[in-house]
């Protein structure tokens, strides 16, 4: 272990707690993945905890200045895990953030005492999410941790930090002798497993303290994933967000439980997350419809995931993404996004960690944008020397980024789909419209704070008043009379009529428009025209 100087624990540590376990997860969610013992196709539990902590990391880094006190943190870190969490084991994950922001936004200053009484309201509010609770799960892993948080001696932050992860520790170890599957296989719990690398981070974040795993002789853990048998279960797993009154979540689960298995209901304060396996998708979703308001639904063919499951990632395509709906149509094309918070920028790190999990010996990388570009080429080299074969693929734009994905051909040679991707991308010209944060002097002239400003290949090329006018003016200086089709990635801040302006103005142009709902801040719209 290395040891530095006990920190308190406050906002800012609470955001970095959510970045290294988002590191040290996903350096390790391909091993956490292989853990997993169940016939169940959506039991890839380190992907699903990794991207859950992820979207934990993503809300805390949109905080700008955030105060000492750790409430207004841990809820938004709580917030971001319940939006974005993925599977059972995130749903479950992102409940356990809850319990720790509902007592830490009590506290401007969390003793020790504080933050096992946090820990102790998570094990709560774990249990209390799932219909039918076992033992042997993460479940136990979390009240372990609880209750040996609660007898820390002395009860400093740190000590009652070290404590939990410790009992967390420990009761993994003995989860095998719980559940029979675990002992057959010679695994510890999956979802546990997790649980115990974010108290790790925590302690790491506290004390500066990194613990390094020592295999137990009693415990083989996996390294290779653990062959699925026939699944026969309920064929389908819903997913979707749910405003709905708190009264009425009672009465859904107890609906729900009777359609299916593996339910999880997270949530509160009007939004809810909800997780079932069924065989009565329609049934499902209408209870929600009683509820409240479901969105964001989301439904996976259990059976078929698990029949057309690849075994091996030979090539993997690795690109940034700036935006969650971009991410999203990335990974729906089987690429690995990304995902960088507002003004932020991908690290090497990342690049070489997307690559690493993923297994993958072939990779292509694609940065997005031109400040991306040096990182991702200090990133193909790290992983040469890992042979790992690797190239960046030019991309300044996410418009070339997602036109270069397009045309990407695993079963193609190397060379011939790395050449493809390229030239998919050169021949994408980008532009993009945004607003002037500061007053300065452009090759489009002098700005004031608060201009629309249109770009082209990277540089400024309009100067404006609204953005409709100031996309219009762009698009008109991009496309050429060999020009076919004309992409606009919208952003989080995009005018409600942009679409429908841009769509009238190109179809008497005689040019196609599609339209990616990116969700990108500060840029309203950006656009490729090919």
């Amino acid at each position: 272990m290395t040891q530095a100087s006990d920190v308190a624990l406050d906002a800012a540590a609470l955001r970095k707690w959510m970045l290294v376990s988002k590191d040290r997860l996903g350096a390790r969610r391909a091993e956490i993945d292989a853990l997993n013992v169940f016939p169940v196709p959506d039991g890839d539990t380190g992907t699903n905890m990794y991207l859950t902590v992820e979207a934990a990391a993503i809300a805390a880094c949109e905080i700008a200045d955030p105060e000492d006190v750790p409430g207004p943190m841990a809820d938004a870190i709580a917030r971001g895990a319940l939006l974005g969490a993925r599977g059972n084991s995130g749903v479950i994950l992102s409940q356990l953030l809850r319990g720790l922001a509902d007592v830490l936004r009590q506290a401007d200053e969390p003793s020790g005492d504080t933050v096992a009484l946090a820990l102790g309201r998570a094990a709560d509010l774990a249990y209390a999410a799932v219909s039918r609770p076992v033992e042997g799960t993460v479940l136990t892993v979390a009240r372990a941790a609880a209750e040996s948080a609660s007898t820390a001696t002395p009860s400093s932050v740190a000590q009652v930090a070290r404590a939990a992860a410790e009992g967390a520790r420990e009761a993994l170890a003995k989860t095998p002798t719980q559940l029979p599957a675990l002992a057959d296989a010679g695994v510890v719990d999956a979802g546990g497993k997790g649980l115990v690398v974010v108290l790790d981070g925590l302690v790491e974040v506290l004390t500066g303290e990194v613990h390094i795993d020592d295999v137990s002789d009693e415990v083989i853990v996996a390294h290779e994933p653990m062959p699925h048998g026939e699944y026969t279960g309920p064929r389908y797993e819903v997913m979707y967000l749910l405003d709905a009154e708190d009264v009425g979540i009672p009465a859904l689960r107890s609906r729900l439980d009777a359609l299916g298995d593996s339910l999880v209901v997270v949530g509160g304060g009007g939004l809810w997350n909800v997780h079932v396996h069924t065989d009565s998708i329609g049934a499902a979703i209408e209870a929600g419809i009683d509820a409240g308001r479901p969105h964001r639904i989301a439904v996976t063919d259990l059976i078929e995931q698990q029949r057309h499951q690849p075994r091996e990632i030979t090539r993997v395509v690795v690109a940034v993404a700036h935006g969650p709906g971009v991410a999203e149509l990335l990974e729906e094309s089987g690429a690995v996004a990304v995902r960088t918070p507002p003004r932020g920028r991908p690290s090497t790190r990342d690049f070489v960690r997307a690559v690493t999990t993923s297994g993958a010996r072939e990779a292509l990388l694609l940065p997005s944008d031109a400040d991306s570009t040096p990182v991702a080429k200090a990133a193909a080299e790290f992983l040469r020397d890992d042979d790992v074969r690797v190239a960046v693929v030019p991309s300044r734009s996410i418009v070339q980024t997602l036109s270069a994905v397009a045309v990407h051909d695993a079963t193609a040679g190397f060379d011939d789909d790395v050449v493809t991707m390229a030239r998919a991308s050169s021949a994408t010209r980008y532009g993009g419209v945004t607003v002037a944060s500061k007053e300065a002097i452009t090759t489009a002239g002098r700005c004031q704070v608060g201009d629309v400003l249109g770009l082209v290949d990277g540089d400024i090329v309009e100067i404006g008043d609204a953005v409709d006018d100031v996309a219009l003016r762009i698009i008109d200086r991009m496309r050429s009379s060999t020009s076919e089709l004309v992409t606009l990635v919208t952003g989080s801040e995009v005018p409600d009529d942009l679409v429908d302006t841009v769509g009238a103005h190109l179809q008497d142009a005689l040019l196609d428009l599609e339209v990616v709902p990116g969700g990108q801040p500060f840029w309203p719209v950006i656009v490729g025209v090919e």
